[in-house]
């Protein structure tokens, strides 16, 4: 298919001015955030397990060929102790995007804590035994997972790896771009440093950063190298706070090459053509 770039989630309050206008009601915000980006990843599964009906009302509110990534739920990442039941509910509740052709893969986002030992490369097994052939990509956060062996352990479960960009400390992945599976997938998570490791603040602190045009250019190349190893290649970006996502993904559609990359917008150009935005004028801001 090509490079699909998009947000990771589209429902924050603060992105109202910034990225919606006032007067859009909140049900409406995937739809208008549809009409530019192709994709976005969804991650209220991650604090509740999703069903069918809620899928359903999500795969509605989304174009043809709008592709949603689903965050695994935090009790098969974080607590791990029967993931089984978890799985049967959490691959039961994706027929609805499945069935529209709007499902792009599992995102499965461990912790710091889960290290790489015998126990925890057995799990990504049963992760793979669970979720049966659906795409899967799975993010670590500890360095010690970086070597060939985790990578040569993903492609024979064809589970994907997850690249990331983050702030550069010693104990957390660093940007290597490796593609383990028939999906490639990059989350920009921001480099603030300061707020990194600070528990007493608020989450959206820790990602609350702008990437410059010459921070984007150092993963161009990545992001081409990805893209000759899978089919589909995606670059989503976590660093949400007041809508610079949003700002930086466009940046990032620019500087790729356009015959490479799945339209931003129609093809008028811009969010919505004349009718709403103006001749070539995105609504967002």
């Amino acid at each position: 298919m090509g490079i699909l770039i998009g947000t990771s989630g589209y429902s924050y309050d603060d992105w109202v001015g910034p990225v919606y206008p006032p007067d859009l009601p909140k049900r409406d915000w995937l739809s208008f955030y549809a009409s530019e980006f192709p994709t976005t990843e969804l991650n209220t599964t991650f604090y509740r397990l999703p069903n069918r009906g809620m899928l359903a009302a999500i795969a509605a509110k989304v174009p043809d060929g709008f592709l949603l990534s689903v965050k695994a739920f935090q009790g098969i990442t974080h607590e791990r102790e029967d993931p089984g039941p978890q799985i049967e509910q959490f691959t039961t509740a994706l027929a609805p995007l499945i069935d529209a052709g709007k499902f792009a893969c599992v995102l499965v986002q461990f912790p710091y804590s889960f290290h790489a030992n015998p126990a925890n490369r057995a799990y990504l097994g049963r992760l793979r035994e669970g979720f049966g052939d659906l795409p899967v990509v799975v993010e670590f956060r500890s360095r010690e997972w970086i070597e060939e062996r985790t990578f040569e352990e993903l492609r024979a479960l064809q589970l994907g790896f997850c690249c990331v960009d983050q702030p550069p400390f010693p104990s957390l992945v660093p940007p290597v771009a490796v593609a383990t599976g028939p999906v490639a997938y990059v989350r920009f998570h921001g480099r603030n440093r300061l707020t990194w490791w600070d528990r007493g603040r608020e989450s959206w602190e820790r990602y609350d950063y702008l990437y410059s045009r010459e921070e984007l250019e150092e993963w161009t190349g990545k992001v081409r190298e990805l893209a000759s190893q899978a089919k589909d290649v995606y670059l989503i970006f976590n660093n949400h706070y007041r809508g610079q996502a949003v700002r930086n993904a466009r940046m990032m559609a620019g500087l790729l090459p356009p015959e490479t990359v799945v339209p931003l917008g129609d093809e008028d150009g811009g969010v919505g053509g004349e009718a709403e935005g103006g001749a070539g004028r995105p609504l967002f801001q």
